[in-house]
């Protein structure tokens, strides 16, 4: 690999090349070297993928701010009197799908998902889409209740579906206008997040509060906030959102760091200062936050105790073949996994599996018969 060619084509903020590709490491993907950046360095995203066979460069998704609260924090994070876009903000597998010689999903750390890959190439008019954009990513979240990684309900996803909510360039990363994606995606019938409407900086506040309350009270995540070239973005979540996330985490006490937690516990405070007018609504968000971080654990403790097995459950279906590939590729990833169900439905493979929390499981396994813990 020409790694001086490929420094000047990937624009880092280094000159030296060993510099930057000592952070790369090296994997083989269908046939395909890929070099993948692990963690964000020298101006370059997370799952940055330099592909040598087919020479191509599919930059990772840069990481998006968020903030505290809507006002001032969108008229302050924004150019005034420019529009901005609200959108919502899915709770789902966030994957880029790049022809690199053939259509590959990569994760936002530059793994290429199998199964992922298999359900775009079903789901999606790739085809249609990379004759007419060959050098040009989807970004895209895979949703609904049966996916290996992160499941939710959503109206009319019976099992799953894809909701492209971006589109950059391969090489340079550079998106798409907002209202000039949504009309590609409409276009060639590629789902898509809600729009919640247009509004300057100084009104979108109102706009996005609207929106929130609006997703809080269906249990969705949230939104994100875009300027109407695509470049400048910025997201927020709902209550709902953040005592879910927690109730997770403490489901697997073991396995989530004190970091994960406490960043919940923060948007859930700010937002409560900003919004929450009486003791009464305050009293019921700091209820509903202790539930949330009590009963999963208690319920985790007591599975361990029944000897249940304790982790992520998840439903997947499609092509065989591709559940194999899932299953091989999460084993790479030297994930323990327990299968619960493995059947066959209209043609389809259907798997119930547990990703197991072995440290959660490990843990309190330990505690419950008798061991001490040092604080």
């Amino acid at each position: 690999m020409d790694r001086d060619a490929y420094l000047e084509r990937l624009d880092a903020t280094t000159g030296d090349a060993e510099d930057l590709f000592e952070h790369f490491e090296q994997r083989s993907v269908a046939g395909r070297t890929h070099h993948v950046l692990t963690a964000a360095r020298h101006g370059l995203e997370r799952g940055t993928v330099i592909v040598e066979e087919s020479d191509a460069v599919v930059r990772g998704y840069p990481s998006v701010p968020r903030i505290l609260v809507l006002d001032p924090g969108v008229p302050s994070f924004f150019e005034a009197g420019e529009r901005v876009a609200i959108e919502e903000k899915l709770d789902g597998f966030n994957v880029r799908i790049a022809d690199v010689g053939e259509p590959l999903a990569f994760t936002r750390s530059g793994y290429v998902c199998p199964y992922t890959t298999a359900r775009a190439r079903d789901l999606l008019a790739l085809e249609d889409f990379f004759a007419a954009y060959p050098e040009k990513t989807i970004c895209a979240e895979l949703i609904g209740p049966e996916t290996p990684y992160t499941t939710h309900d959503y109206a009319n996803v019976d099992s799953h579906d894809f909701r492209v909510f971006d589109v950059r360039d391969r090489e340079s990363g550079d998106p798409l206008p907002v209202a000039e994606r949504r009309e590609l995606c409409a276009t060639l019938d590629f789902g898509q997040p809600r729009l919640f409407g247009w509004a300057e900086p100084s009104d979108a506040a109102d706009v996005a509060g609207n929106a929130i309350d609006e997703l809080d009270s269906a249990g969705r995540e949230g939104i994100v906030i875009k300027s109407s070239d695509g470049t400048a973005m910025v997201k927020y979540t709902t209550e709902s959102q953040h005592h879910a996330e927690l109730a997770y985490a403490f489901s697997l006490p073991f396995d989530y760091g004190r970091d994960f937690v406490f960043s919940r516990i923060v948007r859930d405070a700010f937002q409560a200062a900003e919004f929450d007018e009486d003791d009464d609504r305050l009293q019921e968000r700091a209820r509903n936050l202790g539930e949330s971080i009590l009963r999963p654990m208690v319920a985790t403790i007591r599975d361990v105790a029944d000897g249940e097995p304790v982790g992520e459950r998840h439903t997947v279906r499609g092509d065989p073949d591709a559940i194999d590939a899932l299953f091989a590729h999460l084993h790479n990833q030297s994930m323990t996994i327990d299968l619960e169900d493995d059947r066959r439905e209209d043609g389809e493979r259907v798997v119930e599996f547990v990703k197991v929390a072995e440290s959660s499981r490990d843990r309190i396994g330990y505690y419950l018969n008798g061991g001490s813990r040092n604080e």
